[in-house]
């Protein structure tokens, strides 16, 4: 069957590239073309536009680059009317997959959400878009599905793909000398993957560097930038990068400062303690303040329920604010309760195999209603 998968993140891109490879054992014939990265070219199929032309962060910024978003999605609008695939995939990024869902069903094509949008965050009237748009929808985490059912709909919980990826990691034992790293504790730095929120994020988590001496700080460098955007806000400071062995960095890590995302998920499951950092633009800082009605950013304390990693947001997010929860963390009862919730965080989320249960529901149910 033809597969059309269309992801507009990093994270994203790491899903997908997991459920192409479930689709290929479920479906010996399947083809993909998509719009995604480097992780789900690999898997195969045919990349028409990178997540790193696709992804802008917050209100404002969303609408200085609306004429790029709307190109963006009529060019994929023609191009899956064109492809014709027996099921259009959807990976999270529902600004732009919300509006193909719809254009998508209007056509007559199946439509599969994996990763279903946070809009128990804001604006839940979006769910009667997504009840009428989306043919089936794939949870992944576990507070999601009584939200769903009270707004009627019967969803499929499938457990959290960061699992899969988690379970197929093999530590790079020379990873330390690989990168001249000593024996001093690591202070891992993970300020996000888009341009917006590394140039805000950045310079915070930089001034730690002095107040913290007997540390070594290592940046989770995203492979889309080069070594010189880093250096531009490193300077000559004793900081380490690292593209695109974040796992790595994470299973040697003593502590981590960690952009709001999922990467505050990936860093709890390694067992990491970890202080969470978010800055956005003013108006639209201010503009979430008003529509966001959930007590947590992070999806740490979101699956929790309850205040476990520390949110450090707009104003909060500063050199000294910082250094007072990085060092709360570094040791002592602070620490140890932290990683106490963690391994209750792990059982909550249960088992890997959320790419494999994904894959099996979509290949089933579109045997079941076959494309015509």
């Amino acid at each position: 069957m033809k597969y059309y998968l269309i992801a507009g993140e990093a994270s994203g891109d790491l899903h997908g590239a997991n459920l192409m490879k479930a689709l290929k054992q479920e479906d010996l014939e399947a083809e993909f073309r998509f719009y995604g990265g480097d992780k789900m070219s690999k898997e195969g199929g045919t990349l028409i536009k990178h997540y790193g032309e696709m992804a802008f962060m917050g209100f404002t910024e969303v609408l200085m680059n609306l004429s790029t978003i709307l190109r963006n999605m009529k060019a994929c609008k023609a191009d899956v009317l064109t492809y014709q695939p027996d099921a259009l995939i959807l990976i999270d990024f529902p600004g732009f997959n919300l509006k193909i869902a719809e254009f998508a069903k209007q056509k007559g094509i199946k439509v599969c959400y994996y990763i279903s949008p946070k809009v128990w965050a804001w604006n839940q009237k979006r769910v009667l878009k997504i009840k009428r748009d989306v043919d089936k929808l794939f949870c992944i985490l576990p507070f999601e599905v009584d939200f769903f059912k009270r707004w009627g709909m019967d969803v499929d919980y499938v457990g959290n793909p960061l699992l899969d990826e988690i379970a197929q990691f093999h530590p790079n034992r020379a990873f330390k000398k690989l990168y001249g790293l000593d024996d001093k504790p690591i202070v891992a730095l993970l300020p996000g993957s888009r341009k917006q929120e590394i140039d805000r994020l950045l310079p915070p988590m930089l001034e730690m560097v002095p107040l913290f001496k007997d540390y070594t700080f290592v940046i989770a460098a995203a492979p889309t930038f080069g070594e010189s955007y880093y250096n531009n806000f490193i300077g000559e400071g004793r900081v380490k990068l690292v593209f695109d062995q974040t796992y790595d960095l994470l299973g040697e890590a003593h502590s981590a400062i960690v952009a709001s995302g999922t990467a505050t998920l990936e860093t709890a499951l390694f067992h990491v303690p970890q202080v969470v950092v978010y800055k956005g633009g003013k108006i639209t800082i201010a503009i979430a303040r008003l529509l966001i009605k959930i007590r947590f950013i992070s999806l740490v304390n979101l699956i929790m329920d309850r205040k476990v990693v520390a949110e450090l947001i707009q104003e909060e997010c500063n050199q000294h604010t910082i250094a007072q929860h990085l060092k709360s963390i570094s040791t002592g009862p602070n620490r140890e309760t932290m990683l106490d919730d963690y391994k209750s965080l792990s059982a909550i989320m249960g088992k890997p195999g959320a790419s494999l249960r994904t894959a099996k529901l979509i290949v089933t149910f579109l045997k079941a209603h076959p494309f015509t």
